[in-house]
């Protein structure tokens, strides 16, 4: 191992565990759930004739993406890509609102679960880690608590940028969705001009009130616990984990917030079938 190495594992084990630090943070943060309710982003881009792109892969399994947010969140999500199409760019939604049976099978996903499977044994020098060590590493990346994860709230949103003179994508280092050492939006084994590309996107985003998760250079979210925490605002934040009924436009608080949508068991027997894969 040469010393890039180990400063990656360091690094990566250190992110990883700041990481952790605020997920406990996140579990106990207070929320004051205000009901608000949905906007679609493509019927809102397209009534304001601003370009934007959305991403057509499935979430997990055969679960399509859902492209809505907080109704005010969304009127700000149009207007960052109104400002990103007059710098010449297209912002891309790559993510939006997971229902808790959404984010239950992304977790388990297996390009997902094999990606922080394989980073963990990397981490531990090619040991296998324990169901317990695989929780607390892949709970950073996918939040397996409904408390902790900003997209069921519905106040979260995954991204990434293209230019709209020829399409290519405003490259950041990594496309979505990265899950190493190169992840946190600061990370020193990007590129300066890499970084320097997020930051500016971030700026764009942070303008508008949408706060970036250190550790994805993807996320944003905005008047939840994650931007609270980040913010350094104690007082309740008013978007919490919800049960969205597509029909009705009603959000509902999640009963059992607290409540892991994957137990360690079901971790454990993730980790055998991801084993099992990388044999094949």
């Amino acid at each position: 191992m040469n010393n890039d190495e180990a400063a990656r594992r360091a690094y990566w084990a250190e992110q990883m565990e700041q990481g952790y630090a605020i997920v406990q943070k996140l579990i106990e943060f207070p929320v004051n759930e205000c009901g608000e309710r949905f906007a679609s982003i493509p019927e809102a881009a397209a009534a304001a004739n601003v370009e934007m792109r959305f991403s057509t892969s499935k979430i997990a399994g055969d679960l399509d993406r859902v492209y809505f947010l907080r109704e005010s969140l969304v009127r700000d999500v149009i207007t960052i890509g109104r400002e990103m199409n007059d710098r010449g760019w297209i912002l891309k939604i790559e993510d939006g609102f997971r229902s808790l049976e959404m984010q239950r099978q992304l977790v388990r996903k297996p390009s997902v679960f094999d990606t922080v499977l394989k980073k963990t044994m990397w981490e531990l020098g090619g040991e296998i880690p324990t169901p317990e060590m695989m929780f607390r590493r892949a709970i950073v990346l996918t939040a397996n608590m409904p408390k902790i994860g900003a997209h069921m709230s519905g106040s979260a949103i995954d991204i990434s940028v293209f230019r709209r003179d020829d399409g290519t994508e405003v490259w950041r280092g990594y496309p979505y969705l990265e899950m190493s050492e190169c992840t946190p939006m600061r990370s020193p084994f990007v590129a300066p001009e890499h970084v320097a590309t997020r930051l500016e996107i971030c700026a764009m985003m942070e303008k508008h009130g949408f706060i970036h998760f250190p550790f994805e250079f993807w996320h944003f979210d905005k008047d939840d616990a994650g931007m609270h925490i980040l913010t350094g605002n104690p007082a309740p934040c008013r978007f919490g984990p919800v049960n969205w009924n597509p029909q009705t436009n009603e959000v509902t608080p999640v009963e059992n917030p607290l409540s892991l949508l994957n137990p360690l068991p079901v971790i454990e027997r993730e980790i055998a079938a991801a084993l099992e894969r990388a044999k094949n």
